[in-house]
């Protein structure tokens, strides 16, 4: 834990809660520094099964601080802190939810793009605000925008930087839930201790599998999904699912 970052664990859900939230927990050095190590140490930690990303007081993520002091350009600054931190997100093989509890903007939307799934809070925004500052979309977001919208909202939500609300981001598939606000924190550990319970390893084949395959071709699509197959149908969460089908009961998972 450290001043710009509280982590804590509930059961197999790692909680990695952003709190700069006097600037809307906007990234500077420190807190991309420990947002880094905290997914690092998730992802190495066998008993972490589900990390979940939330954000103190009434915003998620500004993006980048403009006014920290910048050592070299801004492409080394995404190379250094941003670049790693959504690869750390998109190739953990753990499922990863952001709770969006307010604004995400810039690089702070991207970094909600980069999760496996959003749970958003009825008062939430997503802005792609670089256009607004003569700047391109980064940290994933033109890779990320599309595949999640389609071009043509990708394209807007680029060029206009206009605010999409939580009703519409749900609308268009931005996110995966919005619920009230008071109930955003209840909910979204609720959806992370679920995925926490499942087949781990399953869920980071599924994450492999669809990283993979959205850059080949269909015939090598399958061919990866047979051979992600011959994996998990050597776990031990697939020996437990089957016998707890066969058996008429609720499986026990352990991410084995």
């Amino acid at each position: 834990m450290t001043g710009t970052l509280v982590v804590e664990t509930q059961g197999g859900v790692r909680v990695v809660t952003l709190n700069r939230p006097d600037v809307l927990n906007a990234f500077n050095a420190e807190m991309g520094g420990a947002l880094a190590d905290a997914l690092r140490d998730a992802d190495r930690d066998a008993a972490v099964r589900c990390v979940l990303l939330a954000a103190a007081g009434r915003g998620f993520c500004a993006g980048h601080d403009l006014r920290e002091e910048q050592a070299g350009s801004l492409g080394d600054v995404l190379r250094a802190r941003y670049n790693r931190i959504v690869l750390l997100m998109r190739t953990m093989e753990k499922p990863v939810v952001a709770a969006v509890n307010g604004v995400a903007a810039g690089a702070g939307c991207n970094l909600a793009l980069a999760a496996d799934l959003r749970i958003a809070s009825d008062r939430a925004s997503f802005i792609e605000a670089f256009s607004r500052v003569g700047l391109v979309p980064d940290s994933g977001g033109t890779w990320l925008l599309p595949r999640l919208v389609g071009l043509a909202r990708a394209f807007e939500m680029m060029l206009l930087a206009e605010p999409v609300d939580a009703a519409t981001a749900e609308r268009i598939g931005l996110v995966n839930r919005v619920v009230p606000h008071e109930e955003l924190m209840p909910r979204a550990r609720e959806l992370a201790g679920r995925l926490a319970d499942g087949p781990t390893r399953a869920y980071g084949l599924i994450k492999r599998a669809v990283e993979h395959n959205l850059s080949v071709g269909f015939r090598g699509a399958l061919e990866y999904e047979a051979y992600l197959q011959d994996v998990a149908g050597r776990t031990a969460d697939h020996r437990e699912g089957v016998a707890a089908f066969l058996g008429k009961r609720a499986p026990v998972y352990r991410g084995e």
